[in-house]
């Protein structure tokens, strides 16, 4: 009998309230969507926040790490290791500052991309060999330091954009698990969700 296969859907960001609604956690906002829009509660145990499901026939573990950003590749490495998953069934939903406030790119593997959170997941796995799902946060508008800037929440005029984005985000998440990563790029990657489509 075939095993069956797990995949491991990972929202990066920072544990604690004074984080919640931060521009560098919008990969925590991705995974919680999904978990509500699948009637799933998130556990907590001491390296993560996480929820398991069967979806379309495959079992699926959603991950929010609570290691802060910077450790966010103990936290993979360990369900990883604990539930026997492949590197190809691991998607990691992250926010990016090269990309503009809606736009995302699933992506196949590559290098860090600066991001601390993904470099950290690259090291622990020792491979770059994993699927990202980039959300693209764009870059300070008033002159901000980048590090203060992940740190906020978005401009007042963003969160209509984000809150669509988030819905798009999660198409992504259920299209990598039921139809492959191609598939997911396709369908996912075009889209502007700019307003105005700019």
């Amino acid at each position: 009998m075939e095993k069956e296969k797990v995949y491991l859907i990972v929202g990066l960001g920072n544990p604690g309230i004074q984080y919640r609604d931060t521009r560098h956690n919008v990969g925590f906002m991705v995974i919680e969507r999904w978990a509500s829009e699948l009637k799933i509660s998130l556990r907590e145990d001491n390296v993560a926040r996480y929820g398991m499901v069967q979806f379309e026939d495959k079992r699926v573990i959603l991950e929010c790490p609570l290691t802060y950003m910077n450790l966010s590749g103990r936290a993979v490495k360990l369900y990883k290791e604990r539930y026997g998953i492949m590197n190809e069934n691991i998607l990691v939903v992250h926010d990016d500052l090269d990309l503009p406030l809606g736009r995302l790119r699933i992506v196949r593997d590559g290098g860090s991309g600066g991001h601390k959170g993904v470099f950290s997941i690259i090291n622990s796995l020792g491979s770059k060999e994993f699927a990202r799902l980039r959300i693209g946060i764009g870059r300070p508008r008033y002159g901000e330091a980048v590090e203060e800037y992940v740190l906020f929440p978005f401009y007042k005029d963003q969160l209509e954009t984000i809150e669509r984005v988030i819905d798009v985000a999660v198409e992504g998440c259920e299209l990598f698990v039921s139809k492959g990563i191609d598939y997911a790029m396709n369908r996912i990657n075009p889209q502007n969700l700019v307003k105005g489509g700019e």
